[in-house]
C-alpha cells in the first residue's frame, strides 16, 4: 500500500459540505449538504477523491485508507446498531461513485453489501419478509458479479428472463421467495464459471473490492468517452460514498424514484419525476420497469409525498437552482439518497435562469453564468414543420427537445459504423445502459421503449444535448431481429429512416420537413421578443443576450465575403467584418480572369487582366461596405496558393491527353497543364501564397488595394460611412509588410487625389505564423491592427496538415487523452495561445493604440472566446450563425473575470 502522512482520506456525511466537491465529489459533498440541512439522510461516509489518485497514481490504496474505512464503519454500526453482514441483525451498505462533476451511470455501484448465505436469514427474520431478503441477495450477486468481478451481466439476465418465462410471468416483482433462491443459486453458479472464484461471504471483502471497483471504474472506457464527449478533465478522480441501506423493495408502501424541482425538458415549474413501487434506485434510472409519474405518488403515500414536496422547494432555494434528486420510501419513511443541480436541456437552461432571476433567488450576473454558448447553438437548431403531412406512429416522453431524423438502427456498434460512413442514425433500444455511450454519441437521436424522463437515456441524452424520446411503450423494439414493430403491424427495419420529435415524444416514419427555429427567428428580426405572444424561450433568450451585451468587452464580427452574408451577420449582433476571404471573389465565372493573369507572359497581358478584374473587385466591396455602413470591414488581400484557381492536375492531364489521342485543338489546356505544373508545391500551404503572391506577381496586391479605396470612394461620395481595413495574410517579418504597405500607401494617394475624396484606411496584418508572433513588436511599427489567424497558427506551430491530419489520426489521440480535444476546435492555451498572448503584449509595448482581433474558427468556439477575452484582444470574429453564441460568451467571460476580480 502507498503510504501518505497527514492526510485525512474518510469523511463522514456529518463533516463535509457542498462546496467540497474536489474532495468528496458531487454525490458526498452534497449528502453532506443535506444533512446539514437536517434532512432524513442515510448515515454513511465518504472516501475522498484523493485517495483515488494515490490508488489510480500507485496502484495500491493509500496505507492509511483501511484503518480510516474501518473507524468510520464501527462509527457506523454503532449509530445503527447493527454489524456489517452479521448473521441475527445485519447492516447492508451500498458503495457509490461520485466524481466532482456528474458523469450518469458512467461509474460503479453496488447495492445491498453486507448480504450472505448467512445474512440474508437474518436480513429476512428482520424486515419480516422472506422474499424482500432473497430479491435483495440476488441483485447483490448480480451487481457484484458484473461490477467488481468482470462477469458478463448478459448472463445474469438471461437466467433471470429464464425464470419468468418458466413461471410465465413478465415482471420480476411476480418471482416469490422460492424462486429467488434458486435464481441466486445459479446467479453463484455463474460467478464461480466466469470468474474463477466463489462470490465472497465475507461482508467486509465485499466492500473492500466494490470501493476498489469504483476506483477502477474512474478509468473504464465508458468513463473515459464520456469525459471526453463532456471535456471533464481525465486527473480528478472519484469519491467512494458507503452508505448505510435503505429499502424500497419491501412491498408496495415501499418504492423509489427520481424528482426534479422542475421540469428539465421545458424548465417549467411543477412536479416532475418518476416513481416505483417495490423497487430499488437502480430500477428507475435503468428503464427496466416503467414507472409512474411522481405525481401519482401523492394518491399512494401522501404523507411521503408532502414531506417530499417540502424538501424539494427546500434544496431549490438553498442550492438557488434546478435539483435533481433521487429518494426511497422504506416502509412509509422518506430518506434522501442524492441530490446534484440538474442537468437540464438547453431550452429549460434559459427559461430556468431567468424564473430564478424574476423570483429574486439569483441576479442578472449569475443568470448569465447558468446559461452557455453551446446551449444556445442548440437552441438555433431547426424543428419539424407543424405543416408537414406526417405518418405519426408512436409517442413517448419528450426526454431532451429537438428534430431528428436518421436510419433506423438497434445497436451501438451499428450506429458509430454508419455514422463514420456519413449516415444519420437513430439509435433504437428497450433502454440503453452505460454501455451504449459511444453509439448514443454517434447518433442523431435515441429512441426507446421503456424508461421515463429519469432513465439513464433520458439523463445523458439531455447531458450531451441529444434529442431524445423515451418510454414510448407501443412500440416493439426487437434488438436481436434488428426491427420495430408499431401500432398496425407496420415493421421498421434496420436501415429505415424514422423522425423523432424530442419536444413533444412524437415518433413518426420517415424524413419530417424542418422549419427554423424560433430562436434563429429572433435573431434574424423575424420575431420580436417584446410581443405579448412571443414565445417564453425567445423573451429568455431575448433578456440573457440583451445583458450579456451589456457587460461584454469583446466585440463581435463576422467572417463575410458578401453582401448577403453581412446583411444576415449584421442582423445577428455582428459589429462588423473581421475577415473578408476575397479569394472567394475569384471564383465561379472570375476563375477566367485568374487563369488569364497565371498564364501572361507579358507584363501588357498580366496587366490587361488586372484591369479585368479591378472593376469587379470593386463592386464587390461597394456592396459589402453598404451592407455594413458606418461599421469595420478588414479585408484580406489574395491568401492561397494560386493553383487552387486551376484546374485539378489529373483532370486536365486527362483532357490533353484525349484531346492528344483525337488530334483536336488544345492549345489553351496544355498551357494551364504547363501552368498547373510551374506552380506545383509538395506542400503549398507553406509555399508561395499570402504576402508571397503580392511580392511576387506585380499588380496582383496593388489592384486589390485600388479596388478597397476606389469602392470606398464611391461610398463616402454617396453619403456613406465605408470603414475599410486592409489586412495582409502571411506576413512574417516587418520587412514583407513594408513593402507591401509602402505600394498600398501610393495606391490609396492616387485614388485620393483621382476622387477627391480623403480616406482613411487602416493597414494592418494576419498574425498565423510563429515567426510573426515572436517578432510582432517589430511588425507591430508598421502594423495597426493585428487578426491572429488561428488556423494557420494552429497547423504552424503544431506542424499538422488540418486536411490531412483530422482525418488520419485525430481519432487515435482523442482516444489516447492526448488531446481533450482537437486543437482546431479549441484553442491549445499551452501552445497557440502562449503566442498569441506573447504576440498581444509585445505588439501594445510598441504600439499601444494597436487593434487586435482573432479570425480563425476559433472566435466563435465558447472555450475559447473567454480565452480571447482573458489575454485583452478587442473583438472576435466568426462565421454568422456562431455570432450570438460569441455574443453570449463575452458576456459570460467579462462577468466572470468581474465577478473574480471583485472576490
Amino acid at each position: 500500500m502507498s503510504e501518505i502522512k497527514d492526510q485525512k482520506f474518510v469523511y463522514d456525511f456529518t463533516e463535509g459540505n457542498k462546496d467540497l466537491k474536489d474532495l468528496l465529489g458531487g454525490k458526498g459533498a452534497n449528502l453532506a449538504e443535506m444533512t446539514n440541512l437536517g434532512l432524513p439522510v442515510p448515515p454513511g461516509f465518504t472516501i475522498t477523491t484523493e485517495a483515488c489518485k494515490v490508488y489510480l497514481e500507485s496502484g495500491d490504496e493509500p496505507v492509511e485508507l483501511r484503518d480510516e474505512v474501518t473507524a468510520h464503519l464501527d462509527a457506523l454500526e454503532k449509530k445503527m446498531g447493527k454489524k456489517l453482514g452479521q448473521a441475527d441483525n445485519p447492516l447492508l451498505v451500498s458503495v457509490r461513485s461520485g466524481a466532482k462533476f456528474s458523469m450518469p451511470g458512467m461509474m460503479d455501484t453496488v447495492l445491498n453489501i453486507g448480504l450472505s448465505d448467512k445474512s440474508v436469514e437474518g436480513l429476512a427474520k428482520q424486515a419480516g419478509d422472506e422474499r424482500f431478503a432473497w430479491d435483495s441477495y440476488r441483485r447483490l450477486i448480480q451487481m457484484f458479479g458484473k461490477t467488481v468481478l468482470g462477469v458478463d451481466g448478459e448472463l445474469f439476465e438471461e437466467a433471470l428472463e429464464e425464470a419468468k418465462a418458466a413461471k410465465k410471468i413478465t415482471v420480476d416483482t411476480d418471482l416469490d421467495a422460492g424462486d429467488l433462491k434458486k435464481l441466486v443459486k445459479q446467479f453463484k453458479k455463474i460467478v464461480k464459471a466466469e470468474a474463477g472464484r466463489d462470490f465472497p461471504q465475507d461482508p467486509r471483502e465485499q466492500m473492500d473490492l466494490a470501493i476498489k471497483a469504483v476506483f477502477d471504474s474512474w478509468n473504464g472506457d465508458r468513463a473515459k468517452l464520456y469525459r471526453r464527449q463532456e471535456r471533464i478533465p481525465h486527473d480528478l478522480g472519484t469519491a467512494v460514498n458507503v452508505c448505510s441501506m435503505v429499502f424500497g423493495n419491501l412491498g408496495p408502501d415501499s418504492g423509489t424514484g427520481v424528482a426534479f424541482t422542475r421540469d428539465p425538458a421545458s424548465g417549467h415549474q411543477g412536479v416532475y419525476g418518476d416513481y416505483l413501487q417495490n423497487a430499488q434506485g437502480e430500477d428507475v434510472v435503468a428503464g427496466i420497469r416503467n414507472t409512474v409519474p411522481l405525481a401519482d405518488l401523492e394518491s399512494i403515500d401522501k404523507k411521503s409525498y408532502d414531506q417530499l414536496m417540502q424538501i424539494m422547494e427546500t434544496l431549490e432555494n438553498h442550492y438557488k437552482d434546478l435539483c435533481d434528486i433521487e429518494f426511497t420510501i422504506e416502509r412509509g419513511q422518506l430518506w434522501m439518497l442524492q441530490t446534484r443541480v440538474g442537468k437540464r436541456t438547453a431550452g429549460a437552461a434559459f427559461r430556468i435562469a431567468t424564473q430564478l432571476v424574476d423570483q429574486g433567488l439569483i441576479d442578472e450576473a449569475e443568470a448569465l453564468q447558468r446559461v452557455n454558448g453551446a446551449q444556445l447553438a442548440q437552441l438555433m437548431f431547426p424543428r419539424f414543420d407543424e405543416k408537414a403531412e406526417v405518418q405519426q406512429v408512436g409517442r413517448g416522453i419528450a426526454a431532451s427537445p429537438g428534430a431528428a431524423v436518421g436510419k433506423a438502427v438497434f445497436d451501438s456498434y451499428t450506429a458509430v459504423k454508419w455514422s463514420r460512413s456519413g449516415e444519420k442514425v437513430i439509435l433504437i433500444r428497450r433502454e440503453t445502459n452505460p454501455d451504449d455511450l459511444d453509439g448514443m454519441i454517434a447518433a442523431e437521436g435515441i429512441l426507446t421503449s421503456r424508461g421515463g424522463k429519469t432513465s439513464h437515456a433520458a439523463v445523458v441524452a439531455r447531458g450531451m444535448g441529444k434529442t431524445c424520446v423515451c418510454g414510448a411503450e407501443e412500440l416493439e423494439v426487437d434488438t436481436k431481429r434488428r426491427r420495430m414493430t408499431v401500432p398496425g403491424g407496420h415493421v421498421v427495419e434496420e436501415g429505415d429512416v424514422v423522425s423523432i420529435d424530442g419536444s413533444t415524444g412524437k415518433v413518426y416514419l420517415g424524413e419530417v420537413p424542418v422549419v427554423p427555429s424560433p430562436v434563429v427567428e429572433y435573431f434574424e428580426g423575424r420575431m420580436h421578443a417584446g410581443a405579448d405572444d412571443a414565445d417564453e424561450l425567445v423573451q429568455a433568450v431575448h433578456r440573457i443576450m440583451a445583458y450579456a451585451d451589456r457587460v461584454r468587452r469583446l466585440r463581435v464580427r463576422a467572417n463575410a465575403d458578401n453582401a448577403e452574408d453581412a446583411l444576415r451577420a449584421r442582423r445577428f449582433g455582428a459589429q462588423g467584418i473581421g475577415l473578408c476571404r476575397t479569394e472567394h471573389m475569384f471564383l465561379g465565372e472570375r476563375r477566367e480572369y485568374v487563369e488569364r493573369l497565371i498564364l501572361a507572359d507579358t507584363d501588357a497581358e498580366r496587366d490587361d487582366a488586372l484591369k479585368a478584374l479591378l472593376p469587379l473587385q470593386k463592386q464587390d466591396f461597394v456592396e459589402l461596405f453598404e451592407a455594413m455602413d458606418g461599421l469595420p470591414v478588414t479585408v484580406r488581400l489574395l491568401d492561397p496558393p494560386l493553383h487552387e484557381f486551376l484546374p485539378d492536375i489529373t483532370e486536365l492531364s486527362v483532357r490533353v491527353a484525349l484531346a492528344e489521342a483525337r488530334k483536336e485543338p488544345h492549345e489553351n489546356e496544355l498551357r494551364l497543364l504547363q501552368a498547373v505544373h510551374r506552380l506545383h508545391e509538395q506542400n503549398p500551404m507553406l509555399g508561395l501564397r499570402g504576402v508571397r503572391l503580392g511580392l511576387v506577381i506585380p499588380g496582383l496586391f496593388t489592384m486589390q488595394v485600388r479596388a478597397i479605396a476606389e469602392a470606398a470612394a464611391q461610398r463616402i461620395e454617396a453619403k456613406g460611412d465605408p470603414r475599410a481595413e486592409i489586412m495582409i495574410p502571411l506576413v512574417g517579418t516587418v520587412q514583407e509588410l513594408e513593402l507591401v504597405r509602402d505600394e498600398a500607401e501610393q495606391v490609396i494617394a492616387e485614388v485620393q487625389a483621382q476622387t477627391g475624396v480623403e480616406l482613411k484606411l487602416a493597414l494592418g496584418t494576419m498574425i498565423e505564423l510563429p515567426r510573426a508572433a515572436v517578432t510582432a513588436g517589430q511588425i507591430a511599427e508598421c502594423a495597426e491592427f493585428f487578426s491572429f489567424g488561428t488556423n494557420d497558427l494552429t497547423q504552424t506551430v503544431w506542424g499538422f496538415s488540418r486536411d490531412d491530419v483530422e482525418a488520419s489520426f485525430f481519432t487515435a489521440y482523442l482516444e489516447k487523452g492526448i488531446f481533450g480535444v482537437s486543437p482546431f476546435e479549441t484553442i491549445d492555451k499551452d501552445g497557440v495561445g502562449a503566442l498569441v498572448r506573447s504576440a498581444v503584449e509585445s505588439g501594445r509595448a510598441t504600439r499601444p493604440d494597436i487593434k487586435l482581433g482573432v479570425c480563425g474558427e476559433h472566435g466563435g468556439d465558447p472555450e475559447s472566446v473567454h480565452f480571447f477575452h482573458e489575454v485583452g484582444l478587442d473583438y472576435v470574429s466568426c462565421s454568422p450563425f456562431r455570432i450570438p453564441v460569441a455574443r453570449l460568451e463575452a458576456g459570460r467571460a467579462a462577468a466572470q473575470s468581474s465577478g473574480s476580480d471583485s472576490r
